[in-house]
């Protein structure tokens, strides 16, 4: 499947074309690591963000904010 930069996907779309788990797309949406724009109760994602994801600039951003949650996640376990 093709992301086409100025097409707008939804949040299943979006896990799906990224290959991630409906809850750590949500996660980097409200970190900000995807920016979205929120319709009534459901986030809209443009292809271009999620191209912008994907490039090999954002991902140790992104591996630090996921070691962190898991660190975070594995404290409360405690």
């Amino acid at each position: 499947m093709e992301i086409k930069e100025n097409e707008v996907y939804t949040h299943e779309e979006a896990q799906i074309l990224l290959k991630l788990s409906a809850s750590t797309v949500t996660r980097m949406i409200k970190k900000g690591l995807i920016r979205s724009a929120k319709v009534g109760k459901q986030y809209r994602i443009m292809g271009k963000e999620l191209l912008r994801v994907l490039s090999p600039a954002l991902e140790d951003k992104v591996g630090k904010v996921y070691n962190k949650a898991r660190q975070w996640a594995h404290k409360d376990g405690d």
